[in-house]
């Protein structure tokens, strides 16, 4: 990757932000509110169907041929695509896709992506690209199902398939024609978190917070504080949030170990955890709160 990287990244164009040096997803975002602020709400959504394990082999190494001459380099990319794969009992090389979780496959990716990239821009359409995930920004809606034709056209010309449920096109300034990216949804003018997003993280939070699980409350808090700030600081930006509800969940989950360890049960079992343990309490332990963390994020500086 180190040898490779350098020779595309003078090609790629600023819309893609993917696994790329100083770029990341809030880049990606502030692109997207930019372009909606001015005036580009209808929005084609495009979901490429699997991607990194449909990406055919001839044309991704067509295209790396084009920027690299060195045959023994050329090689190693070649053997690291026909890396051999265990189906069950059998052993078969794939003709498509990259290895998943291998550092040098984000790379592959975007190089095979670029020339749709470039195609877009050079129509005069306005698109951000996260990896696979990508959006086109349009003035009006004949422009965007323009800006879809010509996607539609280039993904079925290069061996991909645009899955037809989620690929969507709408204007994103009304409410029920948003579109989601990048774990936010955009619609009615106002940046969400998608719900998705939402009960992902209270899925992790319960995956910390078992009742059966070792070490003290504060062990626990602890060990929630990082992920909860990181989630935080990710979704600051949205409108309108269940940041209370989120904090009430979280406490709840902890009381929840309390009360197994304490072996507290019977009637008015969540009105006597509370009273026993309120919210004070957690505070006094330090659990991050998202609501507190919201206030002190709008207060003018």
């Amino acid at each position: 990757k180190i040898v490779i990287e350098p020779i595309f990244e003078k090609e790629f164009l600023p819309m893609s932000y993917g696994f790329r040096p100083g770029r990341g997803c809030k880049d990606a975002l502030r692109e997207v509110d930019g372009y909606i602020k001015a005036g580009y709400t209808f929005v084609v959504d495009a979901d490429l169907k699997s991607y990194f394990d449909t990406i055919p082999h001839n044309l991704l190494m067509r295209q790396v041929e084009q920027r690299i001459s060195d045959g023994e380099l050329l090689n190693v990319i070649r053997l690291f695509l026909e890396q051999e794969v265990m189906d069950g009992m059998e052993r078969w090389t794939p003709t498509g896709g990259t290895p998943q979780g291998a550092v040098l496959s984000p790379l592959l990716a975007n190089i095979y992506l670029h020339p749709l990239d470039k195609l877009v821009t050079d129509a005069g359409m306005k698109m951000v690209r996260y990896a696979d995930d990508f959006v086109i920004l349009c003035e009006n809606r004949t422009r965007a199902e323009d800006a879809l034709r010509l996607v539609r056209e280039w993904t079925e010309g290069n061996g991909l398939t645009l899955h037809p449920d989620k690929t969507h096109l709408g204007d994103c300034s009304q409410r029920g024609q948003g579109f989601e990216f990048l774990g936010y949804r955009f619609e009615a003018g106002r940046r969400w978190i998608r719900r998705k997003s939402i009960k992902a993280l209270r899925d992790k939070v319960r995956g910390m917070t078992r009742r059966n699980r070792s070490g003290s409350i504060g062990f626990i808090v602890d060990d929630l504080n990082p992920m909860l700030r990181g989630w935080f600081n990710y979704f600051k930006h949205a409108y309108r949030t269940e940041y209370r509800e989120i904090d009430g969940f979280i406490r709840r989950r902890l009381r929840a170990v309390l009360l197994c360890r304490n072996k507290i049960g019977g009637l008015g079992i969540a009105e006597n955890a509370h009273r026993q343990w309120p919210n004070a309490y957690f505070a006094e332990m330090g659990l991050f709160t998202m609501h507190e963390a919201r206030v002190l994020a709008c207060r003018p500086r």
